[in-house]
């Protein structure tokens, strides 16, 4: 039995609500529940740092353990809730426990999502990464691999190629789309990338139907069947196809859900006791409109001050610009904005003095306006287009200054 704000999720999103929260001179009680046994911890290293060994697991903690003290947050970990109880405002666990609240913050995030079709014998062997007990279990089964097959081109299965291709493994990647990273950036960068992992002899099967994917027992070896004929042998597979919100526990109390848990522009449901953030939400964005799912570390930090300015009564913070990054082979990979519906496309291509590598940049403009960038080892023409998407402004292949 508790009140006060009950916080359902323990990730990036719910770990920057109690911060704000307390910043923001909210003195009743807040309480943390999350269905892993880990205190909030960083995600993004998973696939990069910590799957090479780079980074001790203390590392990966938002805060420090005392926080949670510091702040006067009582912490239930390993704890799913079951469901909420609207009418009694109340979150109530699998072990039958009702935790009551004044405020719920669902900050429920998003999970991996799994291959269909595939055998019970193989779809308990294949990896996933979404977690740190994905982390963990992946970067045991690669210490002890050489083949290793990558199913989806995206964020998450580019990054783990790089990282595998580094620790002297042999990644093949099987991508169904005409190109890499698809869903995240446009064509031009996209090739950028591509011709990246091809100089290390990562082998990119695009276009590519998956008919089987099957795991021999004996000699525990996977082997991935493709529609175009090919057939090859693996010691581990990842899946990276993607992810969808974890909306069922706001969907079963009746809320307005969608792709993820909608929400007005102050964070909150259609119930307004209650507040979804981070990945597992849905809201209206001032720049890129309706139906906007953001699965960003910058959202659910965003989307977690706004939801404690709008409990605390205090005024909402500004809107900020969604931006993404990734660490690949040395590389530093920044995207800033949404590049859909644009009516222009600037390239530009310079030596950055910081790296040894050739930086580039693709703005996208829509009516003179930048609304999204794409930048390789050009952190300098990042922060510029962030600024520029922020505050609309209007430019020109001619205003924009050379590089170089």
């Amino acid at each position: 039995m508790t009140s006060g704000i009950v916080i359902v999720g323990a990730g990036q999103a719910a770990c920057q609500a109690i911060a704000s929260l307390r910043q923001m001179k909210y003195e009743g009680a807040i309480t943390l529940i999350g269905d892993e046994k880990y205190l909030p911890y960083q995600r993004p290293p998973l696939s990069k740092s910590f799957l090479k060994g780079e980074v001790d697991p203390d590392a990966l903690l938002l805060r420090p353990v005392d926080f949670y003290e510091k702040t006067a947050c009582k912490v239930r970990l390993g704890l799913p809730a079951a469901f909420i109880d609207r009418s009694s405002q109340a979150v109530v666990l699998a072990s039958g426990e009702s935790v009551k609240y004044e405020t719920l913050i669902l900050a429920t995030g998003a999970r991996a999502r799994t291959y269909p079709g595939l055998d019970d014998s193989v779809a308990t062997r294949v990896h996933y990464l979404r977690s740190y007990g994905h982390g963990k279990t992946l970067a045991e089964h690669m210490a002890n691999a050489a083949k290793v097959a990558v199913i989806g081109a995206g964020y998450v299965g580019m990054e783990v190629a790089a990282s595998a291709r580094q620790l002297g493994l042999e990644p093949t990647i099987y991508e169904s789309s005409s190109r890499v990273m698809q869903r995240s950036v446009g064509s031009l960068f996209s090739s950028w990338i591509q011709n990246i992992h091809a100089a290390h002899a990562v082998q990119i099967r695009l276009g590519v139907a998956i008919t089987d994917i099957e795991h021999d027992s004996p000699t525990g070896l996977f082997s991935v069947s493709t529609k175009q004929g090919a057939k090859q042998d693996f010691d581990l597979v990842l899946i990276g196809i993607g992810a969808q919100a974890n909306i069922e526990l706001a969907a079963e109390a009746g809320l307005e859900c969608s792709r993820g848990i909608v929400v007005d522009a102050r964070c909150a449901t259609s119930d307004p006791r209650i507040f979804a953030i981070g990945d597992c939400s849905e809201q209206d964005h001032p720049i890129y409109g309706p139906g906007f799912c953001l699965e960003s570390v910058q959202n659910a930090i965003d989307q977690a001050k706004c939801a404690a300015a709008a409990i605390v009564g205090g005024p909402q913070p500004p809107s900020t610009v969604p931006w993404f990054w990734s660490d690949q082979y040395g590389h530093r990979i920044q995207v800033a904005g949404i590049a859909a519906d644009y009516d222009e496309q600037i390239v530009r291509e310079g030596k950055n003095e910081n790296a040894p590598f050739c930086s580039r940049a693709v703005w996208y403009l829509r009516q003179g306006r930048v609304i999204a960038i794409e930048t390789l080892d050009a952190p300098e023409e990042f922060m510029r287009g962030r600024s520029y998407i922020k505050n609309q402004t209007l430019v020109s292949a001619e205003t924009l200054v050379p590089q170089g």
